[in-house]
């Protein structure tokens, strides 16, 4: 059985010994009843994985002796996922979801001509991809910026390969015929689509339009096909 695995971002290999924050010393004393000489793994979500055993069993300050540590290279293959808000808030969190756990780079929350969507809580938004990189084991935490508007994105961000996926009429080339393995942004809009002249804007920013199939998939839907087609394995 392998060792609890926990989220600390403060943490380095500078030093033998580590005080877990107060709400991980809480998970591993009152909730998984952990005790002195119990091992666990840490990550600070930028590529340490640690080996730890608890010398002080307390529900407030955990104290562990760092046993080991190792450093995981960053993921080979960068893809950047630009989404629209949702007014469904509980949609957009289990894409956060699924696309953390399938090793995203970076998600960034778009506002589009057709979003409609409530205040984004980064707070919660943030805990959880952290909730999702621990359960998939992943040592790198995506990156997440504040929600940026579809035209400064698409001017502030490059990459090899850029697509977007619409539903308006126009030759689109089929995700399938894509080859999966260059650094590479997708875009996927709003309920309502994205609009002809932001389609026009990402086709003069050297995006390429693409379709995902015969249906009409829901935006967080699209992101997580969309994601696992263009994903390298």
């Amino acid at each position: 059985m392998s060792a609890p695995y926990f989220y600390e971002p403060l943490i380095t290999n500078h030093s033998n010994t580590y005080t877990l924050s107060e709400d991980t010393s809480k998970h591993c004393v009152q909730v998984l009843r952990m005790q002195e000489g119990d091992p666990l793994e840490i990550t600070n979500g930028m590529g340490e994985i640690f080996e730890a055993v608890i010398t002080l069993a307390h529900k407030k300050n955990t104290t562990v002796n760092i046993t080991a540590h190792k450093t995981q290279s960053p993921l080979e293959q960068k893809i950047v996922l630009g989404i629209s808000l949702l007014k469904n808030a509980v949609r957009l969190e289990w894409l956060f979801e699924k696309a953390t756990e399938m090793g995203i780079h970076t998600i960034v929350p778009l506002i589009c001509e057709r979003t409609i969507h409530e205040r984004f809580k980064m707070d919660r938004m943030q805990n959880i991809l952290q909730s999702a990189m621990i359960q998939s084991k992943q040592v790198w935490l995506p990156n997440l910026p504040a929600p940026t508007a579809l035209k400064s994105f698409i001017e502030q961000h490059k990459a090899k390969q850029q697509f977007i996926a619409h539903c308006e009429p126009g030759h689109k080339e089929s995700i399938k015929a894509i080859e999966p393995g260059s650094d590479c942004i997708v875009l996927i809009g709003p309920e309502g689509d994205f609009t002809p002249s932001e389609i026009e804007l990402a086709i003069k920013n050297n995006y390429q339009a693409i379709h995902l199939g015969n249906t009409r998939l829901r935006t967080e839907t699209a992101g997580i096909f969309a994601l696992s087609v263009l994903k390298k394995f």
